[in-house]
């Protein structure tokens, strides 16, 4: 699934009222952070995660890493920040950030 700059522009104006729910401290990708990625998209769907510690090259392979993982679109990275996405067809509309934000 690929998303269009429509889509993009979209979940990128919902994600700029988020706050980072995953925060990835210095020692990189653990089991827990990686568990609290999971759950994170499975109920909010749209999260942004925070990288400390690291540099650009390794922001970027950390991202690409988890994108691969977590099976979720890259919406924007600025910065230590990252925007992810990952459609859940059976979110609960009280926890899902697009469904709270887009209507």
């Amino acid at each position: 699934m690929s998303l269009t700059a429509a889509q993009k522009k979209t979940l990128r104006s919902v994600g700029h009222i988020l706050n980072p729910v995953v925060r990835i401290g210095d020692k990189g990708l653990t089991e827990g952070v990686t568990g609290e990625l999971e759950r994170a998209l499975t109920d909010h769907e749209l999260i942004k995660i925070s990288i400390a510690g690291a540099e650009r090259d390794e922001r970027a392979e950390i991202i690409q890493h988890l994108l691969e993982q977590s099976g979720a679109e890259l919406v924007q990275s600025i910065g230590k920040t990252a925007l992810l996405y990952r459609h859940n067809p059976k979110a609960d509309p009280r926890l899902s950030n697009v469904a709270r934000y887009t209507q």
